[in-house]
This record gives structure tokens, C-alpha cells and sequence, in this order.
């Protein structure tokens, strides 16, 4: 009595088959109607295709994954120079400022017209202003102890975060600018350079302009900027 021959499927291993056909890559030559006949899931459709179409297919999701991931690459790319002329630009204005009255004004204007922040306050220690001619200008402003205190709490310790801005804290830390009805956010920096010399308060009344979750770099850096520059346009000291 004959026995039917087993299926390749039960007797051969899928792996063992798959390890083979890698080290013997040349298999299909002078058998290419082997290759006609083979039979794959189709990628995107039920049923099976030819193995040369779902060649084809996986070759365009792949073009069309490298395509996608270069134009992510332009776009960081143009995000990028873009915001580095625009810190060229602050900075450049910032430079020109003759006392600590023309910083703020550069301050605000800057950040108003090319960062879309519509608010900021420079907060400075009496040191700094108490030897001008003419008390500080908005947006720059004296600082007191209880705005001291009260930027040090948001600021928990950090040298620069972002965070909610409620209304009376708008009030408190932007005097000078009209307060939202609900809450905005802000991003703050410690200003010092050897000492404390104040903080930079940015703030927008949009609560989603400056969240916790961002990159606070671009922040430190102005604040290091600018508290070389108030260090700079300060009177000097008598006595």
C-alpha cells in the first residue's frame, strides 16, 4: 500500500528554508519562471500577488518613506535658519541699545515683531537702576521683594521654565501690560553674571504659546545676552 507524499509544509521549516535562500542568493538564476509563479500577501489588498509586484509596492513605500523623511529634514532645515536669523536680528538690535530704557524698547519691539510674544518685562535690582537719571521705563521695571519672590517660586528653582501666567500674576509681573481675562503662559530667566541681576519675563495670553513641556535654550540665552548688556549700560557706581 503506497503513502501519498508528505506537503513540503510539514516537512520542511519556513526558517531553515528562509537561512538557505540567504546563502545561496544566485538560487533563482536560469529559474526565473520560478519567480513568476511564486505567490505573496499583497501589502494594502486581501488575496496574494506576484512577487515581483510586491517588489514593485515595497520599492514605492519605501521612496515614499525616504521622501517623507527628507522633506521633514528641509523643513527642520528652514525652521532652523529661520530662527537663527531672527536671533541674529535680535541680537543685532539689542546691541545698538545706548542705556537700559532702549534695551527694554528693543526687548519688546524685537520679540513682538519676530517671536510673536506680545508681552515682556525686564526685571532689574535697584542696583542697577538706582544711579540712572530717570527712574526705569516699561517694559524694564525695578525689582521688589515680593516680584522677587514671586518669580522665584515660578521659577522652582530652575534657571529658566515655562508655565501658566494666571491673570494676577500677569498683573504683578507685566504692570505695564493689559491682562488677560483668563490664563496665558510665559517663559522666564534668571538674569546674573557673577550676581543676580534681575529676570526676563516673556509672556502671551495665548496658554498654549509657552508650554511646560518646551526647550527653555533659546530663553537661557537671551538671558545671558541681556545680562551682559544691562551690566554694560549701567551707570557706574559712586562711592
Amino acid at each position: 500500500m503506497s503513502h501519498a507524499a508528505p506537503e513540503p509544509r510539514k516537512t520542511l521549516d519556513p526558517d531553515v528554508v528562509a537561512q538557505w535562500l540567504a546563502r545561496h542568493p544566485d538560487f533563482f538564476v536560469g529559474r526565473e519562471g520560478l519567480l513568476q509563479q511564486l505567490r505573496v500577501p499583497h501589502p494594502e489588498a486581501r488575496g496574494a500577488t506576484s512577487l515581483l509586484e510586491r517588489l514593485v509596492a515595497d520599492l514605492r513605500s519605501r521612496a515614499e518613506q525616504a521622501e517623507w523623511r527628507l522633506e521633514q529634514l528641509l523643513e527642520s532645515a528652514r525652521h532652523n535658519e529661520a530662527q537663527y536669523r531672527r536671533t541674529r536680528e535680535l541680537v543685532l538690535a539689542l546691541l545698538e541699545a545706548e542705556d537700559g530704557d532702549a534695551l527694554g524698547q528693543a526687548l519688546a519691539t524685537q520679540f513682538s515683531e519676530r517671536f510673536q510674544t506680545p508681552a515682556l518685562a525686564l526685571w532689574c535690582p535697584a542696583s542697577l537702576t538706582d544711579n540712572e537719571p530717570r527712574p526705569p521705563q516699561a517694559p524694564r521695571h525695578v525689582l521688589d521683594d515680593h516680584t522677587a519672590q514671586r518669580l522665584g517660586a515660578l521659577l522652582d528653582g530652575r534657571v529658566s521654565r515655562c508655565a501658566r501666567l494666571t491673570p494676577t500674576d500677569w498683573k504683578r509681573l507685566l504692570p505695564h501690560a493689559p491682562p488677560p481675562d483668563k490664563a496665558g503662559s510665559c517663559a522666564l530667566a534668571r538674569l546674573t553674571l557673577g550676581e543676580p541681576l534681575g529676570y526676563l519675563v516673556l509672556a502671551s495670553p495665548d496658554p498654549d504659546h509657552f508650554r511646560a513641556s518646551m526647550d527653555t535654550l533659546f530663553t537661557e540665552y537671551v538671558g545671558d545676552v541681556v545680562a551682559r548688556l544691562l551690566v554694560c549700560l549701567a551707570p557706574p557706581r559712586h562711592g
